[in-house]
């Protein structure tokens, strides 16, 4: 049986080595409800969509303060501004919401669907490589294993290019013989791409009827002779792939039977394509129906049975070509670099 002497001696080890554990709770930062086990885990939501598991948060002035649940509960910080706090709070309250037994909170219908027609302005046509907000028409190309998306700019033969979509009408005759539509300056055209089945994406107007954003869709016609008038796009034009006849200097895109896209018999340098609009409405997607060769070509737009549009969009395929100019990239997402909070002196 113990002596006294030896039950003082074991009290007096225990009241010491008490407050130790409690300091040590109380420097980790987690509050007493939450110093031992079965701790309850949130989310801390960022601006770029993605989040840090976290035991607690809790926002003091420009700064959040926050128990990393990947580090052992060591405190950091994070500039409040990268943080979504009310994805963060509508986070919380589904999941007590759930917990408890109680219906989910909803979403307002209405920001749900400005979140939508946001992604469907520039949708995801590659991995981590979406379609840009400030251009009419681009190419998804292949540049060394990398998908890119090229911009292309609209020619009506003379040197000045525009980036906007426009529209000068010409009407053929089926029953006139083989002539030249438009005349390009340049044996080459800026963009080649690098792969034969390059798919093309045409912005679209918005529901307003106005051009989408900038200059991507201001579109300018014009009568076969002089007077000018401003036209919308009609999204039921149909698009062909030229091949043109590189001469001396120019590059040449002729004439063809409108009367014959869609039927069994193939017009000699003329590749069909296929369309569809993309999900919002926004982009049109153009797909040749077949590989294109080595060679230059012009997407030509058929705006109705009869007539065409004389501002042509020209590139060549060339797999060995250089990188394009102005290529629009992957960017991955990734969270901001986090650093554990310094212990202050």
């Amino acid at each position: 049986m113990p002596k006294p002497r030896q039950l003082a001696v074991a009290a007096l080890l225990m009241t010491l080595a008490f407050p130790v554990v409690c300091s040590a709770r109380q420097q980790s930062g987690l509050p007493r409800e939450q110093a031992g086990t079965g701790l309850k885990r949130t989310r801390l939501y960022l601006n770029d969509g993605s989040y840090q598991v976290v035991l607690s948060y809790r926002v003091r002035g420009e700064n959040v303060f926050y128990l990393s649940a990947e580090r052992g509960a060591q405190e950091e910080i994070i500039s409040l501004k990268l943080v979504d706090l009310p994805a963060t709070e509508a986070w919380t309250q589904r999941r007590d919401a759930l917990a408890s037994g109680k219906p989910a909170v909803e979403i307002d219908p209405e920001l749900a669907r400005e979140e939508a027609d946001r992604a469907a302005r520039s949708p995801e046509v590659a991995k981590d490589l979406r379609l840009p907000d400030d251009d009419a028409v681009l190419a998804l190309d292949t540049y060394r294993g990398q998908p890119q998306l090229v911009p292309m700019q609209q020619t009506d033969g003379e040197l000045n290019r525009q980036t906007a979509h426009n529209i000068l009408r010409q009407t053929l005759n089926p029953m006139a013989s083989a002539h030249q539509l438009v005349e390009i300056k340049g044996e080459t055209a800026p963009v080649q791409l690098h792969v034969p089945d390059p798919e093309l994406f045409i912005r679209l107007e918005d529901d307003a009827g106005e051009p989408a954003h900038g200059n991507a869709l201001r579109v300018d016609t014009a009568g076969n002779k002089g007077e000018r008038k401003l036209e919308t796009p009609s999204p039921k034009s149909e698009y062909v792939v030229v091949r043109v006849d590189v001469r001396r200097g120019v590059r040449v895109v002729t004439t063809f039977n409108i009367g014959l896209l869609g039927s069994a018999r193939r017009q000699g340098d003329v590749i069909e394509t296929t369309r569809a609009a993309m999900p919002g409405g926004h982009w049109l997607k153009i797909v040749p129906r077949e590989p294109l060769s080595f060679g230059e070509y012009a997407l030509l737009e058929v705006l109705d049975d009869r007539t065409v549009n004389l501002c042509v969009w020209d590139f060549g395929v060339r797999p060995t070509a250089g990188p394009n100019r102005d290529a629009v990239i992957p960017e991955e997402r990734r969270p901001p670099t986090l650093a554990p909070r310094r212990s202050q002196p």
